[in-house]
């Protein structure tokens, strides 16, 4: 909750209006044509006035119709988003910007390569149809009539915004801002009209993992080698990683994936997944999830279509007790004071990432270690809510990220109360509004030089808009 002064009630409106789009899941991405060369165009060359039926502005190669703007309402209300106060012509701004950003991401050669579309439309439409039910659901919903025609279209959809998420990443990427332009901009906000920052607080965790017995290991390991000799002998992948594989995201579909270089997956995984010849099943090997086997089906370039079987290794009801006691015992020391709960973390908890740091968590969306209590995760906030200051939690069961039971200890070690915004005590979120007004200016310059030298035509009614950048260029 921030109560902030007139520019920046503009910052926060223009950044939420501009990214809107990419904000959205992708069922509510902007479902708009992009027409292709095979639709008439409006000739710049020509004296005589042209009439293309539904087609309300071009922007260099791009057309935008009238129905796209009453798609994106459609979409946004869908939602749950409020529209009554957004405009048809607020909306075509909007739309206008887009195609302007995807205009020039091509004439500047930005790489968006058809087979990362095509990876990135497989994997949104398989949850989609998940959502929704089925694919043949999905393509109603969209009012298209085949599968092809909704593919088609859906990867349209995602290309354009690939190439406006491309764009906008090259204009702001440069933009860096100076802790002297932090303190001018926080000096120009009356005081009377200073944010105001919600509650928030500082967590710490210990995890102690259980540990792994050799011979749990070797029988995962040796019951993955015996699939990999059914499968040789002409058995079935699919099914075994129907039937055995402990990947939720996978197992209903065989295994199967679609990946390349790019796809966030753990190294070791892509290392062997690349090292294989079509066809080729590997070996077991370990990841931070568990044990896997990966059956490669096909090699298209850089893009690997593949199957998987991933396998946890049991944890016994001793590895669990002998974890458990371990816990309670470090506790124990923390509590009488014979540790602190930091020493604590960097000598015994079994995470790597919050380790070294005494146990800080950092927030995954600020970067730093400060979580504001309304938006923070619900299972964190209810293991910590009721925590005083330094007080430890007793031991919970609990799963770390890749899955596997693990045993905690949660500290607040810092509460922060709802407050005025103080430049030293909140200088990185200070510092993230700079940047975000020095990065809406560098957008804005950007645009406004762009449009004199874009190809912009608007039709009809709605060259009476008054627009917030100049498309008319009166």
């Amino acid at each position: 909750m921030i109560n902030i002064h007139s520019n920046m009630k503009f910052l926060k409106n223009r950044i939420n209006f501009i990214f809107l789009i990419l904000l959205l899941p992708v069922v509510a991405s902007n479902a708009q044509e992009i027409i292709k060369d095979t639709v008439a165009k409006v000739n710049r060359n020509s004296t005589q006035r042209q009439k293309i039926d539904g087609v309300i502005a071009t922007v260099g190669d791009y057309l935008i119709l009238d129905s796209d703007i009453d798609k994106n309402f459609l979409e946004l209300t869908s939602q749950g988003n409020s529209i009554k106060d957004i405009t048809r012509c607020q909306m075509l701004g909007k739309l206008l910007e887009e195609r302007l950003y995807a205009h020039h991401a091509v004439q500047d050669s930005l790489k968006v390569s058809d087979a990362e579309i095509k990876s990135i439309m497989d994997d949104k439409i398989s949850v989609m149809s998940e959502q929704i039910g089925s694919i043949e659901k999905l393509i109603k919903y969209y009012k298209k009539n085949t599968e092809e025609e909704f593919r088609s279209y859906f990867f349209d959809i995602l290309k354009l915004n690939k190439l406006t998420s491309e764009m906008q990443k090259k204009i702001i990427d440069g933009v860096q801002i100076t802790p002297e332009e932090v303190r001018n901009f926080f000096k120009k906000i009356p005081k009377e009209e200073l944010p105001v920052f919600g509650d928030e607080m500082e967590v710490a965790q210990i995890v102690i993992a259980p540990k792994v017995t050799e011979e749990e290991k070797q029988k995962v390991i040796d019951k993955l080698k015996g699939f990999k000799s059914d499968v040789l002998a002409g058995g079935s992948f699919y099914s075994k990683a129907v039937l055995y594989s402990q990947d939720p995201g996978t197992k209903s579909l065989g295994g199967f994936m679609k990946i390349n270089r790019k796809t966030p997956l753990v190294k070791e995984f892509k290392d062997v997944a690349f090292s294989l010849n079509e066809g080729e099943v590997s070996e077991p090997f370990e990841t931070m999830y568990g044990y896997h086997i990966i059956y490669v089906e096909k090699i298209r370039g850089q893009e690997l279509d593949l199957r998987h079987i991933l396998l946890f290794p049991k944890l016994t009801e001793e590895a669990m007790k002998e974890a458990k006691e371990e816990i309670i015992e470090i506790r124990k020391k923390i509590v009488s004071g014979a540790i602190s709960f930091a020493d604590a973390a960097r000598s015994s908890s079994t995470e790597k990432e919050t380790k070294a740091n005494g146990g800080a968590l950092v927030n995954p969306k600020t970067m730093d270690t400060r979580f504001e209590l309304t938006k923070m995760d619900p299972n964190l906030y209810g293991a910590v809510s009721n925590l005083k200051e330094g007080e430890v939690s007793l031991p919970q069961i609990d799963e770390d990220q890749s899955g596997k039971k693990v045993y905690k200890l949660l500290t607040v070690t810092n509460r922060i109360n709802s407050h005025t915004a103080d430049y030293a005590k909140d200088y990185l979120k200070i510092k993230e509004l700079a940047l975000k007004e020095k990065q809406i200016k560098a957008i804005a310059k950007w645009t406004e030089e762009k449009i004199k030298e874009t190809y912009v035509k608007i039709n009809g009614e709605y060259r009476d808009c008054v627009f917030a950048n100049n498309w008319l260029k009166k």
